[in-house]
Protein backbone atom coordinates (compact mmCIF):
# COMPACT_ATOMS: atom_id res chain seq x y z
CA UNK A 1 0.00 0.00 0.00
CA UNK A 2 1.28 3.57 -0.65
CA UNK A 3 2.99 5.46 2.15
CA UNK A 4 1.83 8.85 3.44
CA UNK A 5 4.10 11.60 4.78
CA UNK A 6 3.02 14.66 6.77
CA UNK A 7 5.26 17.48 8.06
CA UNK A 8 4.10 20.10 10.58
CA UNK A 9 5.83 23.00 12.36
CA UNK A 10 6.32 23.72 16.01
CA UNK A 11 5.06 27.02 17.41
CA UNK A 12 6.52 30.21 18.90
CA UNK A 13 4.31 32.17 21.30
CA UNK A 14 4.86 35.89 20.90
CA UNK A 15 2.31 36.82 23.58
CA UNK A 16 -0.23 35.10 25.78
CA UNK A 17 1.74 32.48 27.72
CA UNK A 18 -0.40 31.20 30.67
CA UNK A 19 -2.89 34.07 30.23
CA UNK A 20 -4.50 32.29 27.24
CA UNK A 21 -5.61 29.48 29.57
CA UNK A 22 -7.58 32.11 31.52
CA UNK A 23 -9.33 33.47 28.42
CA UNK A 24 -6.99 36.29 27.40
CA UNK A 25 -5.87 36.62 23.76
CA UNK A 26 -2.50 35.45 22.54
CA UNK A 27 -0.43 35.53 19.36
CA UNK A 28 1.76 32.73 18.03
CA UNK A 29 3.53 31.81 14.82
CA UNK A 30 4.76 28.53 13.32
CA UNK A 31 8.44 27.71 13.74
CA UNK A 32 10.99 26.67 11.14
CA UNK A 33 11.60 23.52 13.19
CA UNK A 34 9.33 20.67 12.08
CA UNK A 35 8.13 17.18 12.93
CA UNK A 36 7.61 14.74 10.03
CA UNK A 37 5.66 11.48 10.15
CA UNK A 38 5.62 8.79 7.48
CA UNK A 39 3.05 5.97 7.61
CA UNK A 40 3.72 2.87 5.52
CA UNK A 41 0.47 0.95 5.79
CA UNK A 42 0.01 -2.79 5.52
CA UNK A 43 -3.15 -4.91 5.40
CA UNK A 44 -2.31 -6.94 8.49
CA UNK A 45 0.31 -7.66 11.13
CA UNK A 46 1.37 -5.10 13.73
CA UNK A 47 1.93 -1.35 13.96
CA UNK A 48 5.56 -0.42 14.58
CA UNK A 49 6.64 3.02 15.83
CA UNK A 50 10.12 4.12 14.73
CA UNK A 51 10.95 7.22 16.74
CA UNK A 52 13.36 10.07 16.20
CA UNK A 53 16.32 9.88 18.65
CA UNK A 54 14.86 12.90 20.47
CA UNK A 55 11.80 10.82 21.35
CA UNK A 56 13.33 7.65 22.73
CA UNK A 57 12.61 8.50 26.39
CA UNK A 58 10.04 6.01 27.79
CA UNK A 59 7.64 8.87 28.62
CA UNK A 60 7.61 9.91 24.97
CA UNK A 61 7.20 6.33 23.82
CA UNK A 62 4.15 6.07 26.04
CA UNK A 63 2.83 9.41 24.77
CA UNK A 64 3.10 8.35 21.12
CA UNK A 65 1.44 5.02 21.94
CA UNK A 66 -1.44 6.96 23.51
CA UNK A 67 -1.88 9.03 20.35
CA UNK A 68 -2.16 5.84 18.30
CA UNK A 69 -4.58 4.23 20.78
CA UNK A 70 -6.82 7.31 20.77
CA UNK A 71 -6.74 7.30 16.96
CA UNK A 72 -7.81 3.67 16.86
CA UNK A 73 -10.57 4.36 19.37
CA UNK A 74 -11.97 7.17 17.21
CA UNK A 75 -11.66 5.15 13.98
CA UNK A 76 -12.92 1.95 15.62
CA UNK A 77 -10.23 0.03 13.80
CA UNK A 78 -6.59 -1.05 13.97
CA UNK A 79 -3.83 0.22 11.70
CA UNK A 80 -0.96 -2.00 10.55
CA UNK A 81 2.41 -1.03 9.18
CA UNK A 82 5.19 1.36 10.26
CA UNK A 83 5.02 4.91 11.57
CA UNK A 84 8.38 6.69 11.29
CA UNK A 85 8.94 10.03 13.05
CA UNK A 86 11.67 12.57 12.27
CA UNK A 87 11.85 15.66 14.45
CA UNK A 88 13.86 18.83 14.98
CA UNK A 89 11.43 20.62 17.33
CA UNK A 90 12.97 20.82 20.83
CA UNK A 91 11.17 18.33 23.06
CA UNK A 92 9.41 19.55 26.20
CA UNK A 93 10.71 23.12 25.87
CA UNK A 94 7.65 25.17 24.92
CA UNK A 95 7.62 24.82 21.14
CA UNK A 96 4.63 22.53 20.75
CA UNK A 97 6.34 19.21 20.03
CA UNK A 98 3.59 17.21 21.74
CA UNK A 99 0.81 18.86 19.72
CA UNK A 100 2.85 18.59 16.51
CA UNK A 101 3.05 14.83 17.06
CA UNK A 102 -0.73 14.62 17.51
CA UNK A 103 -1.47 16.54 14.32
CA UNK A 104 1.13 14.83 12.13
CA UNK A 105 0.14 11.30 13.22
CA UNK A 106 -3.58 12.07 12.88
CA UNK A 107 -3.14 13.45 9.36
CA UNK A 108 -1.15 10.37 8.36
CA UNK A 109 -3.80 8.01 9.69
CA UNK A 110 -7.03 9.88 8.90
CA UNK A 111 -6.05 12.17 6.02
CA UNK A 112 -5.61 15.93 5.71
CA UNK A 113 -9.17 16.96 6.62
CA UNK A 114 -9.20 15.36 10.07
CA UNK A 115 -9.23 18.47 12.25
CA UNK A 116 -12.05 17.28 14.51
CA UNK A 117 -10.40 13.89 15.04
CA UNK A 118 -7.03 15.50 15.72
CA UNK A 119 -8.63 17.90 18.23
CA UNK A 120 -10.27 14.94 20.01
CA UNK A 121 -6.89 13.25 20.32
CA UNK A 122 -5.24 16.48 21.53
CA UNK A 123 -7.88 16.90 24.25
CA UNK A 124 -7.42 13.28 25.34
CA UNK A 125 -3.61 13.24 25.53
CA UNK A 126 -3.10 16.91 26.54
CA UNK A 127 -6.05 17.64 28.84
CA UNK A 128 -6.47 21.28 29.79
CA UNK A 129 -4.60 22.56 26.73
CA UNK A 130 -5.37 26.18 25.82
CA UNK A 131 -5.98 25.43 22.14
CA UNK A 132 -3.37 27.95 20.96
CA UNK A 133 -0.73 25.36 20.03
CA UNK A 134 -3.25 23.30 18.08
CA UNK A 135 -4.61 26.29 16.14
CA UNK A 136 -1.21 27.59 15.03
CA UNK A 137 0.30 24.21 14.19
CA UNK A 138 -2.83 22.97 12.39
CA UNK A 139 -3.14 26.15 10.29
CA UNK A 140 0.62 26.69 9.87
CA UNK A 141 0.38 30.49 9.95
CA UNK A 142 0.56 33.31 12.53
CA UNK A 143 -2.69 33.65 14.46
CA UNK A 144 -4.37 35.67 17.16
CA UNK A 145 -6.05 33.13 19.42
CA UNK A 146 -8.60 33.49 22.20
CA UNK A 147 -10.68 30.74 23.75
CA UNK A 148 -14.28 30.80 22.54
CA UNK A 149 -13.40 32.80 19.41
CA UNK A 150 -12.35 31.82 15.90
CA UNK A 151 -8.58 32.19 15.42
CA UNK A 152 -7.70 35.26 13.34
CA UNK A 153 -4.84 35.69 10.89
CA UNK A 154 -2.38 38.34 11.98
CA UNK A 155 0.34 40.09 9.98
CA UNK A 156 3.78 40.15 11.59
CA UNK A 157 6.74 42.34 10.64
CA UNK A 158 8.60 41.00 7.61
CA UNK A 159 11.90 41.53 9.45
CA UNK A 160 10.89 39.37 12.42
CA UNK A 161 12.63 36.14 11.37
CA UNK A 162 15.88 38.00 10.65
CA UNK A 163 15.81 39.71 14.06
CA UNK A 164 14.83 36.72 16.20
CA UNK A 165 16.88 33.97 17.76
CA UNK A 166 15.77 30.94 19.78
CA UNK A 167 17.87 30.05 22.83
CA UNK A 168 17.63 26.65 24.50
CA UNK A 169 17.99 27.20 28.25
CA UNK A 170 17.45 23.52 29.04
CA UNK A 171 14.64 21.20 30.09
CA UNK A 172 12.33 22.56 32.81
CA UNK A 173 12.10 20.38 35.92
CA UNK A 174 8.30 20.61 35.77
CA UNK A 175 6.02 19.45 32.96
CA UNK A 176 3.75 21.91 31.17
CA UNK A 177 0.60 20.50 32.86
CA UNK A 178 2.28 20.86 36.27
CA UNK A 179 3.25 24.47 35.59
CA UNK A 180 -0.17 25.37 34.20
CA UNK A 181 -1.87 23.84 37.25
CA UNK A 182 0.50 25.69 39.61
CA UNK A 183 -0.16 29.03 37.93
CA UNK A 184 -3.92 28.48 37.67
CA UNK A 185 -4.09 27.59 41.38
CA UNK A 186 -3.02 31.20 42.04
CA UNK A 187 -5.24 32.67 39.34
CA UNK A 188 -6.95 35.26 41.53
CA UNK A 189 -3.73 36.82 42.83
CA UNK A 190 -2.06 36.62 39.41
CA UNK A 191 -4.94 38.19 37.45
CA UNK A 192 -3.22 41.64 37.16
CA UNK A 193 -0.29 39.96 35.37
CA UNK A 194 -2.60 37.98 33.06
CA UNK A 195 -4.17 41.33 32.19
CA UNK A 196 -0.74 42.79 31.37
CA UNK A 197 -0.04 39.84 29.08
CA UNK A 198 -3.44 40.27 27.43
CA UNK A 199 -2.68 43.94 26.81
CA UNK A 200 0.64 42.95 25.26
CA UNK A 201 -1.32 40.97 22.67
CA UNK A 202 -3.51 44.01 21.97
CA UNK A 203 -0.43 46.23 21.61
CA UNK A 204 1.10 43.87 19.05
CA UNK A 205 -2.24 43.77 17.18
CA UNK A 206 -2.23 47.55 17.19
CA UNK A 207 1.13 47.64 15.42
CA UNK A 208 3.43 48.46 18.33
CA UNK A 209 6.95 47.08 17.70
CA UNK A 210 7.52 43.70 19.31
CA UNK A 211 10.79 44.89 20.82
CA UNK A 212 8.91 47.44 22.94
CA UNK A 213 6.16 45.00 23.99
CA UNK A 214 8.23 41.92 24.85
CA UNK A 215 9.97 43.42 27.95
CA UNK A 216 6.60 44.11 29.63
CA UNK A 217 5.44 40.60 28.74
CA UNK A 218 8.64 39.15 30.21
CA UNK A 219 8.19 41.03 33.50
CA UNK A 220 4.65 39.70 33.81
CA UNK A 221 5.98 36.16 33.29
CA UNK A 222 8.57 36.78 36.00
CA UNK A 223 5.71 37.81 38.33
CA UNK A 224 3.93 34.54 37.49
CA UNK A 225 7.01 32.71 38.82
CA UNK A 226 7.88 30.83 35.59
CA UNK A 227 11.20 32.49 34.71
CA UNK A 228 14.08 31.09 36.83
CA UNK A 229 16.86 33.36 38.07
CA UNK A 230 19.45 32.08 35.59
CA UNK A 231 17.13 32.82 32.68
CA UNK A 232 16.25 36.23 34.13
CA UNK A 233 19.97 37.09 34.13
CA UNK A 234 20.25 36.01 30.49
CA UNK A 235 17.33 38.25 29.49
CA UNK A 236 18.70 41.15 31.55
CA UNK A 237 21.94 40.88 29.57
CA UNK A 238 20.01 40.97 26.31
CA UNK A 239 18.06 44.03 27.42
CA UNK A 240 21.31 45.79 28.35
CA UNK A 241 22.30 45.29 24.70
CA UNK A 242 19.02 46.94 23.64
CA UNK A 243 17.45 43.63 22.77
CA UNK A 244 14.29 42.00 24.12
CA UNK A 245 13.51 38.44 25.14
CA UNK A 246 10.88 36.21 26.74
CA UNK A 247 10.21 32.57 27.55
CA UNK A 248 7.95 31.17 24.80
CA UNK A 249 6.16 28.39 26.66
CA UNK A 250 5.11 27.39 30.15
CA UNK A 251 8.58 28.22 31.51
CA UNK A 252 9.97 26.69 34.67
CA UNK A 253 10.07 27.38 38.40
CA UNK A 254 13.77 26.71 39.00
CA UNK A 255 16.80 25.96 36.85
CA UNK A 256 15.69 25.95 33.22
CA UNK A 257 12.72 27.29 31.31
CA UNK A 258 12.87 25.71 27.87
CA UNK A 259 13.26 27.97 24.84
CA UNK A 260 13.62 31.75 25.02
CA UNK A 261 12.83 34.05 22.10
CA UNK A 262 15.35 36.87 21.67
CA UNK A 263 14.87 39.92 19.45
CA UNK A 264 17.58 42.29 18.24
CA UNK A 265 18.35 44.06 14.96
CA UNK A 266 21.67 42.21 15.15
CA UNK A 267 20.67 38.70 16.21
CA UNK A 268 24.33 37.67 16.23
CA UNK A 269 24.80 39.89 19.29
CA UNK A 270 22.23 37.79 21.15
CA UNK A 271 23.86 34.59 19.90
CA UNK A 272 27.14 35.73 21.44
CA UNK A 273 25.68 36.55 24.86
CA UNK A 274 23.64 33.31 24.91
CA UNK A 275 26.60 31.07 24.13
CA UNK A 276 28.79 33.01 26.57
CA UNK A 277 26.18 32.27 29.25
CA UNK A 278 26.37 28.54 28.47
CA UNK A 279 23.15 28.24 26.44
CA UNK A 280 22.79 26.71 22.98
CA UNK A 281 20.97 28.07 19.94
CA UNK A 282 17.99 26.29 18.39
CA UNK A 283 18.72 25.76 14.68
Amino acid sequence: MPSRTVSVPGKIILSGDHAVVSGFPGIAMPSRQRLTVTFEERDSGTLELRCDPSMTHPAWQNYLDRIVRESEKIADRKWFGTITIENDIPIGKGMGSSTAAVIAIARCLFGEGCENHAQQIEDAVNPGNSGLDFAVIWNNRPLRFQRGHEPKDIALPSSLEQEMILIDTGMPRETTPELVAWVQARKKELMPFFEIIGRCTERIEGGEPLASVIPDHHRAQVALGVVPQRVQRLIEGMEEMRGAAKVIGAGGRTGCSGVVLGLHKDSEALRFISERSGFSIVH
